[in-house]
C-alpha cells in the first residue's frame, strides 16, 4: 500500500541525488546572474591600450609648400611629449616608440587633399586617396606589420590641409569593416589604423586620434570615440572655428573632448571613463557601491598612481552608472580649467556622441559658470548631488590631503 505524498523507497536515493545536483548547481546560476548584471563598460575595453605602441610615422610633404617644423621638432613631438604623457595618464602601463621616415612629397598637389574641418562635411574619398598615396611612397622601404599604427605627419599649416588632425581609421573612414587599402607594390595593409596629422598638430590632438586606434573596434563600434558634441562642431562659428561650444559632455575634463584647454599647455589628464575603457586602472582601486547600498570613501586624486582608491561607481541598471572621481593639480591635471570632485553619467548603450546623445555626460555643479568650466564640486562651492530618479545622493564631507571624504548612497532616497 502506498501512502499519499509518500515517496517510495526505491526512488528515494535517486530523488536526492536529483536535489543534491539541482542545489549545487544554484551557485552557478548566482554567478551568471551576477555576469549578466555587470556593467557593460566591463566588456567594451581595449585590447591594445597597455604596453608598447609602436608608431610609423611617414614625413609627407606638398608640392610647392615647405614645411616650417624641423624633423627634430616633429621627433620630439611624437616620441618625447606624446610618451611622456602617455606615461602619466597610464601609470605607466603605455608607452611610445617607433620610427620616423624621411621627407617624402606626395604626388599630388594640396588642392587635391584638401577637406573640410567640420567632421561631418568631410570628403571622405580625399582622406582615403592621401592615406593611400602616403603608404605607397614608403612600401618599399617599411614593413608595416612592425607597427601598432601609422601617423602621416603633413608639412603644412591647417590652412593649407584644412583639418588639424583626424583619425582616418577607425574614424572618419569609418569603423564597422577594414579599410580596403593595400600598397601597390608589396600589398601592405594598415597595422591598427592610421591618423593625420597637420604640423602644428597640439600633443593632445595626437592623442586623441591615437586613442581612437588604440581602442580599436568592438562589434562594430569604436571602444573610445569622440567625446565632443559630431553636430555642433560640424557647424561654423566663433568658439575654434565652429559654431558654438561643442564640448558640452565633457568640457575641458579630457582630450577625447576638448584635446587642450590652452593652447601653450599641454593636454589635460583623462577621466576615469578613458581610463578604465583602457583598463589603466586596477580593479582593486575601483570601489563599486551598489543599488540599495551606501558607503563613506576616502577617494584619492585620479593622476596619482599611489591613490588606494580612484574612481566610485555607482551601477544604476545593465547599461548606466554614475562615476566619482577627483581631479586635483597633479601632472597633466594642472591643466584643466578647475579641481575638484566630478560625477559623470554613463550610458553603454550609446555609442558616439550624435543628436544631442553620449555615452558620458559630466554633472554641472555650477551651470552659471560657462563652458562646465564650474563643473566641480568643491568644499568652498556646491558639496552635494542629490538624483531623486535614479535615487543617488553623493556628499562631500571634507578634504585630508590630497584626497576626499564622501558619503555615497545609491538608491536609498
Amino acid at each position: 500500500m502506498k501512502l499519499r505524498g509518500c515517496v517510495p523507497l526505491g526512488m528515494a536515493g535517486e530523488m536526492r541525488r536529483q536535489m543534491k545536483r539541482y542545489w549545487l548547481a544554484i551557485p552557478f546560476v548566482l554567478i551568471m546572474v551576477f555576469v549578466v548584471a555587470a556593467p557593460v563598460f566591463a566588456a567594451m575595453v581595449s585590447q591594445k591600450g597597455i604596453g608598447e605602441q609602436r608608431v610609423l610615422v611617414i614625413m609627407a610633404k606638398f608640392l610647392g609648400i615647405e614645411p616650417l617644423f624641423s624633423t627634430d621638432e616633429m621627433r620630439n613631438k611624437y616620441f618625447d611629449k606624446l610618451d611622456r604623457y602617455l606615461r602619466a595618464i597610464s601609470y605607466g602601463k603605455t608607452w611610445v616608440t617607433g620610427k620616423m621616415t624621411r621627407w617624402h612629397t606626395l604626388p599630388q598637389g594640396v588642392e587635391t587633399y584638401r577637406i573640410s574641418q567640420h567632421n561631418l562635411a568631410v570628403n571622405k574619398g580625399r582622406v582615403m586617396t592621401l592615406i593611400n598615396d602616403a603608404l605607397n611612397l614608403v612600401d618599399k622601404e617599411e614593413d608595416f606589420s612592425q607597427y601598432s599604427m601609422i601617423f602621416v605627419s603633413l608639412g603644412a599649416k591647417r590652412n593649407d590641409y584644412g583639418m588639424m588632425g583626424l583619425c582616418g581609421y577607425p574614424g572618419m573612414l569609418g569603423w564597422k569593416t577594414e579599410l580596403p587599402l593595400k600598397t601597390k607594390e608589396r600589398g601592405q595593409k594598415i597595422p591598427g589604423g592610421v591618423a593625420i596629422y597637420c604640423e602644428q598638430a597640439h600633443v593632445g590632438i595626437v592623442f586623441h586620434d591615437m586613442a581612437h586606434i588604440m581602442g580599436g573596434v568592438q562589434g562594430g563600434r569604436r571602444v573610445l570615440p569622440c567625446l565632443y558634441d559630431h553636430d555642433l562642431q560640424a557647424k561654423p562659428g566663433p568658439f575654434r572655428n565652429h559654431f558654438k561650444f561643442y564640448l558640452t559632455n565633457v568640457g575641458f575634463f579630457d582630450p577625447m573632448s576638448c584635446h587642450y584647454y590652452k593652447l601653450r599647455q599641454g593636454p589635460p589628464g583623462v577621466c576615469a571613463w578613458t581610463k578604465l575603457r583602457f583598463k589603466w586602472i586596477d580593479p582593486h582601486k575601483i570601489i563599486e557601491i551598489p543599488r540599495g547600498k551606501s558607503k563613506t570613501v576616502l577617494l584619492g586624486p585620479l593622476s596619482r598612481r599611489k591613490s588606494e582608491v580612484q574612481v566610485v561607481m555607482l551601477p544604476i541598471d545593465v547599461t548606466t552608472y554614475y562615476l566619482i572621481e577627483n581631479r586635483q593639480a597633479i601632472g597633466p591635471d594642472r591643466n584643466l580649467p578647475a579641481h575638484g570632485l566630478l560625477i559623470y553619467y554613463c550610458d553603454d548603450t550609446i555609442p558616439e556622441c550624435w543628436y544631442g546623445r553620449s555615452p558620458i555626460k559630466l554633472v554641472n555643479a555650477k551651470p552659471e559658470i560657462p563652458q562646465l568650466k564650474g563643473a566641480p564640486f568643491t568644499l568652498e562651492g556646491k558639496r552635494t548631488y542629490e538624483n531623486e530618479r535614479h535615487g543617488i545622493s553623493i556628499k562631500l564631507i571634507d578634504q585630508r590631503g590630497e584626497s576626499y571624504r564622501i558619503s555615497v548612497s545609491n538608491g536609498l532616497m
